[in-house]
């Protein structure tokens, strides 16, 4: 296959499963099904087989409501593009089937940073399943993935065990440890630090704009730690073993 087909690939896949990332992390939060037809979110009117076309229906519709005529959110093909940029730099830097598995991994990461900046919310369902499909992915020795989740889950638990016993409050969510882990097993133990660090000065730096803009921030504010560890995990999962031999 021509190496220019592979990101289109990617890009249209990244189109449909976004689709499907912008409504389960709208209805799942909620307690809704995940599983129904999509409905507009003002009337309740079921979208018909033309409107479930990524993008398509917005366009030819004005991003309105053929039934209701109210506006739809633009969250919905803001969402969809994000998966298909997603997919289209994944398999344009790995053109091949491995690249379609980093591509999933990619989207898996997407769904779970619109979660967690959304609703700070990381379920056990997409963090916990992450490890073993990251540990059957191709490329770094499974030691490497082995020690890089082991040492992901136990170096964040106990920041947040230790933030506890001193400030007697919750610093870190449940699951940014089991986040983390999945992390280690996908980018491998020499990527941790990396990823800590690049979260946290992502955060440093999320703080001090919301500061700039004359919002409230002080010491209790939360961000979402996971979501900011996701978006580094997504570069150096573009970047690849590339960047890691440079720093070893």
């Amino acid at each position: 296959m021509p190496a220019v087909a592979w990101p289109l690939i990617g890009g249209g896949l990244g189109l449909l499963l976004g689709s499907f990332i912008a409504l389960v992390t709208a209805r799942w939060p909620q307690g809704e099904t995940i599983l129904g037809r999509s409905r507009c979110d003002h009337c309740g009117a079921k979208l018909g087989a033309l409107e479930l076309v990524p993008l398509v229906s917005a366009l030819v519709q004005r991003g309105r409501c053929r039934h209701c005529g109210q506006a739809i959110s633009a969250r919905h093909w803001q969402v969809e593009l994000a998966a298909a940029a997603v997919g289209a730099a994944l398999l344009w830097r790995y053109p091949s089937v491995d690249g379609v598995l980093l591509a999933l991994a990619g989207w898996w990461l997407l769904a779970l940073l619109i979660l967690d900046a959304e609703h700070q919310w990381l379920p056990d369902a997409l963090t916990l399943p992450l490890i073993p499909f990251a540990l059957l992915l191709p490329g770094l020795p499974l030691e490497q993935r082995l020690w890089g989740a082991g040492l992901g889950f136990a170096g964040l638990w106990l920041v947040g065990f230790a933030y506890k016993r001193l400030r007697g409050r919750d610093g870190l969510g449940g699951g940014d440890p089991k986040l983390l882990a999945g992390l280690g097993a996908l980018l491998g133990g020499w990527s941790l630090p990396f990823l800590i660090s690049g979260a946290a000065g992502l955060g440093l730096a999320l703080a001090g704009w919301d500061h700039f803009r004359e919002r409230d921030v002080n010491a209790t504010t939360r961000l979402p730690f996971g979501a900011l560890l996701a978006g580094v995990a997504l570069v150096l999962l573009w970047l690849g073993p590339d960047w890691l031999e440079m720093v070893r």
